[in-house]
């Protein structure tokens, strides 16, 4: 924690629950982040980032966004994007095209190959995931940890590249039915 005198210093510093709960939210993703990772690299020899970029455009209609958008729904910059599209193009997962109703824009397309690779890796990304997250909870923690992402989300649905993100949780959200390979 921080240094916290209300005279010199109006700072709103977290109280001892509040830090514990952040550092170990910090250390649990980066945790999570890392097996994901390792297990995709291993097993399908992408890194999970492809992975992402993979599953988001398995997600939509017609298995295709503008990039800015995959850039939104990632959180990620659009030259590294850019970049990873351009992987996942040579080995032929992804095509890019101009934007039918907007030449500026390029649409970058999930190919048949693709979605195969990406069928074929999601058993061991979602066993990794388990593994690491869901199987160490109860069906109440599980709920509770839902409730609190969506309240953090809504708390952030204003901010910059949150609002593609929050559309793409409620859409995965209704869709239940469809087979979701993240």
């Amino acid at each position: 924690m921080g240094y916290s005198d209300p005279v010199i210093d109006d700072t709103r510093w977290l109280d001892d629950d509040e830090y514990e709960a952040w550092r170990s939210l910090l250390a649990t993703m980066s945790l999570l982040e890392a097996a994901l990772d390792r297990q995709l690299q291993r097993d399908a020899g992408m890194p999970h980032a492809y992975y992402q970029i993979l599953a988001m455009l398995s997600e939509v209609p017609g298995r295709s966004l503008r990039m800015s958008d995959l850039a939104a729904i990632t959180q990620s910059s659009q030259s590294r994007v850019s970049h990873a599209v351009a992987k996942l193009e040579a080995a032929g997962w992804v095509r890019r095209r101009p934007s039918p109703a907007d030449r500026r824009s390029t649409i970058a397309e999930l190919t048949a190959e693709g979605y195969a690779v990406l069928e074929a890796a999601a058993p061991g990304h979602v066993a990794c995931v388990r593994e690491n997250l869901f199987d160490g909870l109860t069906r109440e923690q599980v709920g509770s940890l839902r409730d609190i992402c969506a309240a953090a989300l809504d708390r952030m649905a204003g901010q910059p590249g949150a609002g593609p993100l929050r559309g793409s949780v409620e859409a995965a959200g209704r869709d239940r039915g469809a087979q979701r390979l993240a």
